[in-house]
């Protein structure tokens, strides 16, 4: 069997991240059938790297080691080297962060894994200095310790890695197992996370602080079932906090990933689009129910800002900004008084009355911009003048040196994005934002081939086979646009996208579904996906994805089929140490989902207005015109298009029709129904 050039082999690969890395000389392969042959032909252990583009410690490991000659070195002689980006490659990242976490490590990024020569783990860490420090050994000390360890103690780390694997194999793909009632773990998970709210900043106490998205949904839809007023004003707190915080970029809009702090003051700067489209999710279901005229603007915020700033050629979404520019992190996005007096001039104490510059002691840049002393709207004569400045400001910006962008197109990422703006568009009755998601929509699916997704697309060139997730987040892309448009050819896609993830993402017993198609042909073992990272799991996505198509097409055996996947991923949640909220929550719309069938006259519609403001995760809406055929809803109920009217159905059991816009407000505006 041959072996591998002696080089690096990055330089044909899509990802800017694995290109970020081209010319170390490090003899680097991408994750491969044909570098576990060679570590396999070789007898030689694999040293795994993972990182993403957007990664500021990754970015350090890289110039102290991998752009080191000395190391590369060592690595060369001793290791088949594999780097792989995260985002590119999840279900590899996933299976061997469980690995590192199994050992009793911290998880984090870098990814440092040394695996047996046929890809199972045996140790690892995350970030090493080339040196001893920070209380860590260095770089070059571990990989000959590694390899005296390998040829020293083989039969040992064998074992160990075979343990390993196994230990991971049965976290990451368990069994399917008896489900239980999703209303009554909603309740036991939401009263846990809210035990673990900061009660005066929002968000879960301590530092570092992230947004924890799936969390803050699983309170949100506490409120919702049992009009738990407490979950729902720690929601509301943590989004007021949140976005009046340095993690929120107020000139140019956007969530950054994390704050370092544990007040949401000192961001670290990289952007990612799953965090944003997440927060467009969210800001909507809040906004419909507080109209808060703080969260409509960053609403619009955040909008603008992936319009601007992430969309690539073509109208789909790029994955992430980074942290740094310039070699330091931030620097794009800091002020400082002096800066902004020469922008704003006589407008500046006018503007510093309601925002802030702040340096905490361990902060080394200029300072940070914020408002947390000001979370509330300001009154829309204030709130507009502050715009203003902020534009100002955002135009002075644009002259910076910017922030790498990590510009390859991820699908599963780019539906949760889609579906998030084409909700705010129909909230606000944006036809501009409507085009941008049908136009990243429609990028998607010319990516295609013999009918199926890639997971990642950049600059023509395309990863195949996609992952059960991207089918997800597109059919839940699909239906958004479906209750935004009217147009059927979305709900068609949706359900011929479906068709495909059974076909080949289905599991032996057609009670759930795998990570990874059942033709990918390089992984060391097929993962369920039913752990929640920043974002719901792919099992999460799937039954919500399920519960959207159960809902519009009203296919019986399409509700039969999400009992049984609903209920076989609840079970499995049984073993699970975290990350369950998301099926958690996917689980409870699939029990309680919502239906509104709206007849509307051709000249105006009354209804569908009323809908768009008030939006809901458990409700499908869907539109019909005055004499189309009769309407089948849930409970085989059958209803005329005669006249204008509205029809609510909670499961089975539909209300009697609504024949006035103001009841239907008022009915939709009662929780816990």
């Amino acid at each position: 069997m041959p072996v591998l050039p002696e080089k690096n082999l990055l330089g044909e690969e899509t990802s800017p991240y694995l290109l970020q890395h081209k010319d170390n000389p490090v003899h680097w392969r991408p994750w491969s059938k044909a570098a576990l042959d060679e570590a396999r032909e070789l007898n030689r252990p694999i040293l795994l790297s993972v990182g993403y583009a957007a990664c500021h410690w990754c970015h350090v490991m890289a110039h102290e080691s991998f752009e080191n000659d000395q190391v590369a070195d060592v690595m060369n002689r001793l290791f088949v080297n594999i780097k792989v980006d995260r985002e590119e490659r999840p279900e590899i990242d996933q299976i061997y962060m469980a690995a590192l976490s199994a050992t009793g490590e911290q998880g984090g990024w870098p990814l440092t894994m040394f695996l047996s020569p046929d890809g199972k783990p045996f140790w690892g860490g995350t970030y090493f200095p080339p040196q001893q420090r920070y209380g860590r050994p260095g770089f070059i000390e571990v990989l000959n310790a590694v390899h005296t360890a390998w040829l020293e103690k083989n039969r040992d780390l064998s074992g160990s890695a075979e343990r390993l694997h196994d230990h991971v194999k049965a976290r990451l793909s368990p069994p399917s197992a008896e489900g239980f009632d999703p209303q009554s773990a909603l309740t036991d998970l939401a009263e846990r996370i809210h035990g673990m709210i900061d009660q005066d900043m929002g968000g879960l106490r301590g530092a570092p602080k992230f947004p924890n998205m799936p969390f803050i949904q699983i309170l949100w839809l506490s409120w919702l079932q049992t009009g738990n007023q407490s979950h729902r004003d720690s929601v509301i707190t943590s989004l007021k906090r949140m976005l009046s915080g340095g993690i929120y970029d107020h000139v140019g809009g956007g969530l950054a990933r994390y704050s370092t702090d544990a007040n949401w003051l000192v961001p670290h700067f990289e952007k990612m689009l799953y965090d944003n489209a997440q927060l467009l999710r969210l800001l909507s279901w809040v906004f419909g129910e507080t109209e808060d005229q703080l969260f409509r603007i960053r609403i619009e915020e955040v909008t603008n800002f992936l319009l601007r700033d992430m969309r690539v050629n073509g109208g789909a979404f790029a994955s992430s900004l980074d942290a740094d520019s310039e070699g330091e992190e931030g620097k794009a996005y800091l002020w400082s008084r002096l800066q902004i007096e020469a922008v704003l001039g006589s407008r500046t104490e006018a503007f510093l009355s309601t925002f802030e510059l702040t340096k905490p002691d361990d902060w080394h840049g200029d300072p940070v911009l914020h408002r947390l002393g000001h979370p509330e709207f300001q009154g829309t004569d204030t709130e507009n003048a502050l715009r203003n400045d902020l534009n100002a400001l955002l135009s002075t910006r644009a002259r910076r040196i910017q922030p790498g962008r990590d510009d390859k197109v991820l699908v599963d990422w780019n539906g949760l994005a889609i579906a998030a703006i084409a909700n705010c568009a129909r909230q606000f009755q944006r036809q501009d934002w409507l085009d941008a998601a049908k136009a990243a929509f429609h990028f998607v699916c010319e990516s295609m081939e013999s009918r199926r997704l890639p997971h990642s697309i950049r600059l023509g060139k395309r990863l195949f086979p996609a992952l059960s997730s991207d089918y997800a987040a597109m059919i839940s892309a699909a239906t958004a646009l479906y209750q935004a448009t009217r147009e059927r050819g979305f709900l068609d896609q949706a359900s011929e996208w479906f068709e495909t993830l059974k076909s080949w993402n289905a599991d032996e017993e057609n009670a759930g579904f795998y990570l990874t198609s059942s033709d990918a042909s390089d992984i060391p073992l097929r993962i369920r996906g039913d752990v929640d990272e920043a974002m719901p799991s792919a099992t999460a996505l799937i039954i919500e994805a399920m519960c959207g198509l159960a809902a519009l097409s009203g296919d019986d055996k399409m509700e039969e089929y999400l009992s049984i996947i609903t209920e076989r991923a609840l079970g499995r949640t049984r073993s699970q140490a975290y990350g369950q909220a998301g099926i958690i929550f996917s689980a409870v719309l699939a029990a309680s989902p919502m239906k509104l069938a709206m007849v509307e006259a051709e000249e105006e519609d009354l209804f569908v207005p009323v809908a768009n403001r008030i939006l809901d995760p458990r409700r499908w809406d869907e539109a019909f015109q005055v004499g189309e055929p009769p309407i089948h809803l849930p409970g085989g109920v059958s209803v005329p298009t005669e006249a204008p009217a509205a029809y609510l159905c909670m499961g089975q059991t539909c209300l009697p029709a609504i024949k006035e816009p103001a009841v239907l407000q008022r009915v939709l505006k009662e929780h816990g129904v």
